[in-house]
């Protein structure tokens, strides 16, 4: 009942009956990754349940109640973090994880491409036992609908390693244009790097097509809407600081990149910004 909070308990009936098709006709062979087309599936389906709901634009909100989760829960891993397709039963990725891992791809490869990859998998495993799925089969069907090396990496990055982002909103600035535009520029500074089972961080080269959005109040809050979004799409962002310039018919507020938190993002706090004028 409170608006400022998400809707547990619609969240969590829709991550059970998930589990009609994910566990209860697919089961996964009893291996690392098992939990994948477990525990993910049903955490996906549950995520695409609540967009359904609440649209796209409230999105934020699940997301980051999951990013937040994972990345608490990362520091207080007792053995060894596994990327998603060698997950082993530990929650906080399977779930946690899983569910922003999951969002961000149906978004870039396509809701509907993504379901019928899915629906064909339930088809060949549906009440069958060996060979029972395996993570291979789930990361292999994502890699089929890779349309370019950047959504190949993309995929490879989320499933197959331990990958972290930190993007942020340094400084975003609008003015008004002599044509009577609005014109924002937005500094971002950006990273990407792969981690290993103990946390330990490399620096790994960015470039990928991220949302950058401009709007009229902060996205995730209760209030926020479709009405509130004043411009919103991928832009290609690489390492290091770079400077993106938005021509508007009205002024923003807020200024963002990811700012629905679909990537797992060290700091999601920071990739919000209010606009100085």
């Amino acid at each position: 009942t409170d608006p400022d909070d998400i809707d547990y308990v619609t969240y969590v009936t829709a991550h059970e009956f998930g589990h009609q098709y994910w566990a209860h006709q697919l089961i996964s062979s009893n291996q690392q990754g098992g939990t994948l087309l477990v525990e993910t599936m049903a955490q996906y389906s549950a995520l695409m349940v609540m967009q359904s709901i609440y649209g796209e634009d409230k999105i934020r909100r699940f997301l980051k109640y999951e990013l937040d989760r994972y990345l608490n829960a990362r520091g207080s891993e007792a053995i060894e973090e596994l990327p998603l397709n060698r997950v082993e039963n530990q929650g906080y990725i399977h779930y946690r994880k899983g569910a922003v891992v999951m969002y961000l791809l149906q978004d870039r490869l396509g809701e509907d491409r993504v379901n019928a990859m899915l629906a064909d998998l339930l088809d060949r495993y549906r009440f069958k036992s060996q060979p029972y799925a395996s993570s291979i089969d789930l990361v292999d069907g994502f890699k089929s609908l890779a349309r370019d090396d950047s959504e190949r990496e993309l995929v490879t990055d989320l499933l197959e390693k331990i990958t972290v982002y930190d993007l942020k909103v340094t400084d975003a600035a609008v003015r008004k244009t002599d044509d009577g535009q609005w014109e924002t520029t937005i500094t971002i500074a950006a990273e990407k790097f792969y981690a290993d089972g103990e946390g330990r961080e490399t620096t790994a080269p960015l470039a990928d097509d991220i949302d950058i959005g401009l709007f009229s109040a902060r996205p995730g809050l209760s209030r926020f809407g479709t009405d509130d979004v004043i411009e919103m799409r991928r832009r290609p962002i690489t390492s290091g600081e770079q400077e993106i310039v938005v021509l508007t018919a009205e002024p923003p507020t807020y200024a963002g990149i990811d700012p629905y938190n679909k990537y797992v993002d060290r700091n999601s706090d920071d990739n919000i910004k209010t606009v100085d004028f």
